[in-house]
């Protein structure tokens, strides 16, 4: 029998659902595995430092936010992080907080001794567990995982359960009729789970009150109830961000917290002996998170890791190098993606003539593109913005309709073959005739290269104003207001891999996860139209009559460029194919030597490879962003571990540039760096899991096995080799050229990115003539950097 439910005291109603409010907040989106881009894992605790928020991440999920003493440890062993930097550490951090002297620090830091396990104050099913010897956390996460398959289906299934309607009464309809709970001895639950009540908010306000939540305990444990839900909470998050977005709101991320605590109502009804063990638990959500001793103490040593690297980055950035004596024949701009720097290394090596510069690949174009054959608009930029332009590469009416009738076809085919009915039949029948192909697949002779689709084009056009005003914008953010080559290469970037649902992360971040080909083609053929040229010079910008903007892409996993919209026969084009191959050649070389089993001749195939689970490493190592001009990187190796953007103060009028930088790129890199860092400090709850056993679920994410908890984050093989980590988890170092004034003045206005800063998510080193000379502090205070 369940317990009687008394009414909640009215008083109470907002203390509760600004708790599930602020709990949901601190959850992060996970995108759909189509257009998968990195997410800051903690970013509902940017406005905390690192002890705290590894602290509150211990209450609700049994991990920290920092790596474990002894790796801590093997640093120092190894001479990668020293006593000076320790110490430095120390000096930089809270007088209230840190340990009596450094010497505290160094001492933990020659023990290889490790902490007791983490973890998380037990929820209801846990002490149910306990208390039964039942699993009820894999019961429910199970349950839910089913579910939610079905519901949150993005065109993978066949059939889906309502997915119309709202989560939570799409849930009840389910559960109401779900005998699993009650085999499994939850007695009863399908009545419960029917006689919910009829809104979310009033089944949360229910459940607390049953749970004897107020609102200092309700905080933390809603987020343990959410960081339970793994992927389903952040996909949920995800819907709510994107409807954020466009100006509207969304409640699923409400509605999952209702199911799960109908869930935990009806355990705490069904099994009441629980209520005193419950009752401490509780009592422990109430107290302030506040970090100890030890947590403060590892999160002064992770800080020192991080100032060991930028030790490297001051003696490696020690002065501007030799500028260009000429007008450079070719001018590559690529993304600032990290995989880029070792691509424009190579390929400034190849010729004198050859200059490179750096820029979010979406090339500052805010479009949502509709591709050939497609009925569906994506967004081609950061996640951040909204697309403000939309393009077609849609052919000829006769032609395009073609082409659907094609892809409907296929993929009724597709829907066929995995029909109930139909699927066994399939096997048997078709089955052998696939046997070639797989062959084929299996020896990397699989694949095609498929036609470009037509160049892009902005739907109803441009005005001649509107097209030399965006060609301006761009151009003056790029800081190539002159000095323009005789070809100007834009390149975007992607990654082919084979068989890898999450194909779209190693794509164009700054693109929302797709190749930057169709921004590339586009602002090409917009800087190479007569009528966008002719207005640039009323608005500062001198463009010689003889360059030449093309359009590329970086195949960023078999370091290829391809050249799109030009012809084959064109002698001065060959010439720069052949520099570009030359380039690719050196770059694989380089990134061999870090992929496991790999040499020069094979890092191509691995592309290819349908088992290869490494096919690249992605932007694992990344640990800088520099905003300065080339000059300053140029000839420098940064061993692909810093997105590289062009930047010329000089030339910026009011600092517009410096504010986008600050403002989107540089958020947009601490999102990955952010989320390799936790993928790799805390793989458990914020990494994918293991490639090997991955299952994608309805087109949204992975699970590992058979259903249950949707995994969000990079999969293990992201960053470990196998033998030891790929990523070395270091809060992102961003470096900028620029007045000291100017960058206060910009973070003074943008209290959300000073927040990264001054709670220590990020480092803001300032350059000055190519080397680094001052540390940001936080409050809006810089300190200079003294070097031997």
């Amino acid at each position: 029998m369940f317990m009687k439910h008394e009414k909640i005291a009215p008083a109470r109603i907002p203390e509760i659902l600004e708790a599930a409010e602020t709990a949901g907040r601190a959850i992060p989106p996970a995108f759909p595995l189509d257009a998968t881009v990195a997410v800051n894992p903690f970013l509902g605790q940017t406005g905390e430092d690192l002890a705290t928020a590894s602290t509150r991440l211990v209450r609700v999920a049994g991990a920290r936010a920092t790596r474990s003493l002894p790796d801590y440890a093997a640093e120092f062993a190894a001479g990668r992080m020293t006593e000076a930097d320790i110490t430095a550490a120390w000096e930089a951090a809270s007088p209230e907080t840190r340990p009596a002297a450094p010497e505290v620090l160094i001492a933990m830091a020659k023990s290889a001794t490790d902490a007791a396990p983490t973890l998380p104050l037990p929820g209801i099913a846990d002490l149910a567990a306990m208390a039964t010897g039942i699993d009820w956390p894999s019961i429910i996460e199970k349950s839910l995982g089913l579910w939610a398959a079905g519901h949150f289906d993005r065109g993978q299934a066949l059939w889906s359960p309502d997915p119309k309607g709202s989560a939570f009464a799409a849930w009840r309809a389910w559960a109401s009729h779900d005998l699993t709970p009650e085999i499994a001895g939850l007695s009863g639950f399908c009545a419960h789970a029917a006689a919910a009540p009829d809104t979310t908010e009033r089944a949360i306000l229910r459940a607390a009150e049953t749970l004897g939540l107020c609102g200092r305990s309700a905080e933390t444990v809603f987020h343990r109830l959410y960081m339970d839900m793994g992927g389903w909470a952040q996909h949920a998050r995800w819907l709510l961000w994107q409807a954020e977005l466009s100006g509207s709101s969304d409640t699923t991320l409400a509605d999952l917290l209702a199911i799960r605590l109908v869930w935990d109502e009806a355990l705490l009804m069904r099994f009441p002996d629980l209520a005193a063990e419950w009752e401490a638990t509780r009592d422990a959500h109430r107290a302030p998170v506040e970090p100890d001793a030890e947590t403060v103490a590892l999160a002064i040593l992770q800080d020192a890791t991080e100032r060991a690297h930028q030790r490297q980055l001051i003696a490696t950035l020690d002065g501007p190098g030799p500028g260009a004596d000429s007008r450079p024949h070719l001018q590559a701009a690529f993304c600032i993606d990290v995989r880029s720097e070792v691509f424009r290394r190579a390929l400034e090596s190849v010729d004198p003539s050859i200059a490179t510069i750096g820029f979010a690949g979406f090339f500052g174009l805010p479009i949502s593109h509709l591709a050939q054959g497609s009925d569906v608009a994506a967004s081609h930029l950061p996640v951040l913005l909204k697309p403000s332009l939309t393009t077609t590469s849609h052919a000829d009416p006769a032609t395009e309709q073609d082409i659907r009738i094609r892809a409907r076809t296929s993929r009724a085919w597709g829907r066929f073959r995995q029909a109930a009915v139909s699927s066994f039949a399939f096997v048997e029948a078709a089955g052998p005739v696939y046997a070639g192909k797989l062959l084929r697949d299996a020896l990397g002779k699989g694949h095609s290269s498929a036609s470009p689709q037509p160049c892009p084009k902005v739907i109803d056009g441009l005005t001649p104003e509107a097209k030399a005003d965006t060609a301006a914008a761009v151009l003056k953010a790029m800081s190539l207001r002159d000095g323009h080559g005789r070809f100007v290469l834009l390149l975007g970037h992607g990654g082919h891999v084979t068989n890898n649902p999450h194909e779209s992360a190693y794509h164009c971040g700054a693109c929302g996860g797709q190749t930057g080909e169709v921004s590339a083609r586009l602002l090409a053929t917009l800087l190479n139209d007569p009528e966008a040229r002719e207005g640039l010079a009323q608005r500062g910008i001198t463009l010689p009559q003889d360059t030449r903007f093309l359009a590329g892409l970086h195949d960023t996993t078999t370091d290829q460029i391809t050249l799109y919209d030009v012809k084959g026969d064109d002698p001065e084009i060959a010439g720069l194919r052949v520099w570009l191959d030359r380039a690719g050649k050196i770059a694989r070389a380089e990134r061999a030597a870090t992929l496991p089993g790999a040499t020069p001749d094979t890092v191509a195939a691995r592309a290819l490879n349908w088992a290869e689970t490494r096919p690249e490493w992605g932007l694992a190592g990344c640990a800088a962003f520099i905003a300065a001009p080339r000059s300053a990187t140029g000839g420098k190796s940064l061993e692909g571990r810093a997105f590289l953007h062009s930047y010329l103060w000089q030339d910026d009028e009011g600092f517009a540039t410096l504010e986008l930088i600050l403002t989107a790129p540089v958020v947009v890199a601490s999102w990955i760096s952010l989320q390799y860092y936790g993928s790799a400090v805390a793989p458990d709850v914020f990494g994918g899991g293991n490639k090997l056993i991955h299952n994608v679920i309805g087109g949204i994410g992975v699970t590992e096995g058979n259903g249950g908890r949707l995994r969000a984050g990079l999969p293990r093989q992201a960053v470990h080799d196998g033998e030891r980590l790929m990523h070395d988890p270091l809060r992102l170092s961003v470096l900028i050229e620029a007045p000291a004034d100017a960058i206060t003045d910009i973070l003074s206005r943008h209290p959300g990115v000073r927040a990264l800063f001054d709670n220590g998510w990020l480092h803001l080193l300032r350059m000055q003539d190519g080397r680094i000379a001052d540390r940001y502090r936080p409050g809006l205070n810089w300190e200079p950097i003294v070097t031997a």
